[in-house]
Formats: C-alpha cells, sequence, structure tokens
C-alpha cells in the first residue's frame, strides 16, 4: 500500500453519522493517520481505524460484570476440601482477615422510586356543568 498522505480518501467510522463512510486524512503523526474529516457530514474526528465503538448497553454489562468480580469471594469458588484452611490458603493474607468469621450478606432494599401523579384530564362539558 502506498504511503498515506494530506487529503487521501479512506474508509472510517463516523460518530456523528454513526456509520463508516469515506474520509479524508486531516492529520498525520509518525507516519500513521491520526485525525479524519467525514466527507458526508465534515465532521473532524481521531481515526478509528474503521471500529465502531462499544455500545452502551455492552459498557454497562462490562461495568456490572467488572462490579461483581471485584465483590466476589476469593474462596467462594472453591470447592469444600481447598477452602478447608490450610497454613498455605493464608500464607499471603494478614492474620485479622484471614481468622475473621465470615458475615452473612445484608440485603439493603432501595425505596421504589417514586411514580409522576398522573392526573385525570376532564372534558370542557364536564368543567362548565359543575
Amino acid at each position: 500500500m502506498a504511503e498515506l498522505r494530506l487529503g487521501d480518501v479512506i474508509d472510517d467510522w463516523c460518530v456523528k453519522c454513526r456509520r463508516l463512510t469515506n474520509h479524508s486524512i486531516v492529520s498525520i503523526v509518525d507516519g500513521t493517520v491520526a485525525k479524519v474529516r467525514c466527507r458526508t457530514c465534515y465532521h473532524d474526528h481521531d481515526y478509528r481505524h474503521e471500529e465502531p465503538p462499544p455500545s452502551r448497553k455492552d459498557l454497562k454489562k462490562q461495568a456490572l460484570f467488572d462490579e461483581v468480580l471485584a465483590n466476589m469471594h476469593p474462596d467462594a469458588g472453591l470447592p469444600a476440601e481447598d477452602a478447608g484452611g490450610g497454613a498455605e490458603d493464608t500464607a499471603g493474607v494478614p492474620e485479622d482477615t484471614a481468622a475473621a468469621p465470615e458475615e452473612p450478606a445484608q440485603e439493603e432494599s432501595a425505596p421504589e422510586p417514586e411514580r409522576p401523579t398522573v392526573r385525570k384530564k376532564h372534558s370542557r362539558k364536564a368543567r362548565s356543568n359543575a
């Protein structure tokens, strides 16, 4: 492939159009494309290597998964024989945390969000008769 120059046309994912479109090279840093301009909407953005950004749904799933992993107890997945506790099980753990009994997790019930009050609309006839 020939060396890319300013103004050359390449394909890239446009964040404004939300699709793969033709782009003009606007900036090159160290021989690689840095910024491009969409030839459809003329929006300048970083070169994304033709990859769409992850969806918000995927980002939420990943954040929830990371949270579950962070809260997971390290011995929770071990069979009963391995979790039985020998000298090597508590070698890297401070004494006060290794000997502390596990407390059952208490579920905190979150209050339900308040629903907006829905008012019944009356017809004009009903108001004038009253």
